[in-house]
């Protein structure tokens, strides 16, 4: 061997690239993610929840059949006995039926991430090198579709059973957007739930617990004069009687109202509440 070429050896030896262990730079990679990314890869989780959509229809049987079937029979059924006749209790009901689809719907967005993390999708995800936040907020991202959906449903369905809201088409829409919207703030809550829960299962009966007594102790469906006393307190600090009475506000009236103001800064503290505590649940459990 040369001397030239044993001066070579110890430096080309001295210059060998480090190994990284494939879990650190996936965390490297991740912790490098800027807003610009995040919101391009939350983009592409939508777009896979969408097709997991269209290729599972059985996924938007709630958000088609309920809000028909609700719509017309809490009409038929309790119109007559709380406002006379139905055409009367219409501007009362629809807004509050717009209300109660959009978050029961907004339930089985937990009710999906607790079945993708059984499975095993979520530990695929863990490997990339991608935003924490991206396999979360992609599938809500889609489910504003759902969202739409119910919301346009309703409306339409009320329109044909003689519902005519006073404040015209931009009234409705706006009624639409703040649904939609309060609807994907609470679906937070779900994925919280669905993060910490055990099961699929569980995920549905702790949110029934605590949906189900909030939709149905409001003022979507009666006036709050008729209540109780203590019950009539309870309906006038729920979150959702804000929200119905902005969505009456809107679409019977086109008025913005401090309802919507209430509504929008409760959808806004619930998102800035619940998406960490959902994004440092899935670290944990992931």
């Amino acid at each position: 061997m040369s001397i030239a070429a044993a001066d070579r050896t110890p430096r080309s030896v001295g210059t060998r690239t480090p190994v990284v262990d494939p879990a650190t730079a996936v965390a490297r990679a991740r912790a490098h993610n800027s807003l610009a990314e995040t919101v391009s890869q939350t983009f592409s989780m939508a777009w896979r929840a969408v097709k997991k959509m269209r290729r599972n229809p059985e996924q938007f049987f709630d958000v088609t059949l309920q809000p028909l079937l609700f719509t017309a029979m809490f009409a038929y059924v309790f119109g007559g006995v709380i406002s006379g006749n139905v055409k009367a209790y219409l501007p009362l009901m629809i807004p509050g039926i717009v209300a109660q689809t959009v978050l029961t719907t907004c339930m089985s967005t937990g009710v999906q991430l607790r079945e993708d993390m059984d499975k095993g999708v979520f530990d695929r995800f863990k490997s990339l090198p991608i935003a924490r936040l991206a396999p979360l907020a992609g599938p809500m991202v889609a489910d504003l579709i759902r969202y739409l959906i119910a919301a346009t449903l309703t409306f339409a369905m009320g329109l044909v059973i003689g519902y005519r809201p006073g404040g015209g088409a931009l009234g409705v829409l706006g009624a639409i957007v703040l649904a939609i919207f309060t609807g994907w703030a609470i679906a937070w809550i779900f994925t919280f739930i669905g993060t910490m829960a055990r099961s699929a299962r569980s995920v549905q009966g702790f949110s029934m617990l605590i949906l189900f007594p909030l939709t149905f102790l409001s003022n979507a469906f009666v006036p709050v004069r008729t209540l109780p006393g203590p019950l009539a307190a309870f309906v006038k600090v729920n979150p959702v009687s804000h929200l119905v009475s902005a969505t009456r506000d809107l679409a019977n009236h086109a008025l913005i109202s401090g309802e919507v103001g209430w509504t929008l800064l409760a959808g806004l503290a619930v998102i800035a509440v619940f998406a960490p505590l959902s994004v440092g649940s899935y670290k944990r459990h992931v």
